[in-house]
């Protein structure tokens, strides 16, 4: 799987979403931008999970946020690359972003 930076996630379509697979090689994250497009808070967890199975609710789950409330037409810079960065070349963890079911988010990841 390629690298993709840019994301718009909709929770009527998924409110989990992978943003970074393994085998990514894109651990090396120097910011991630996240903004509200909604017109009232969001709900947003942002977590690094390693699959024991299809489903996120049954991984080895390490949480950056968790439900952070992000108010409409807000942005927030997460930009400490001691944190983002991560191993994700051949140890099998992803990075997902879980939105509330009415969320809206744009995801940008520098790396």
């Amino acid at each position: 799987m390629a690298f993709t930076g840019y994301h718009n996630i909709t929770g009527s379509t998924g409110v989990h979403v992978e943003l970074l697979a393994p085998g990514d090689n894109a651990g090396n994250i120097k910011s991630i931008m996240l903004t509200n497009t909604g017109e009232a808070d969001a709900t947003v967890s942002l977590s690094v999970a390693k699959l024991s199975s299809s489903s996120i609710t049954s991984a080895e789950t390490y949480y950056l946020l968790h439900t952070v409330a992000i108010p409409a037409d807000t942005s927030l810079l997460l930009d400490d690359s001691n944190i983002l960065a991560f191993n994700n070349s051949v140890n099998g963890y992803s990075l997902f972003i879980t939105v509330g079911s009415s969320d809206t988010v744009d995801v940008i990841i520098k790396i």
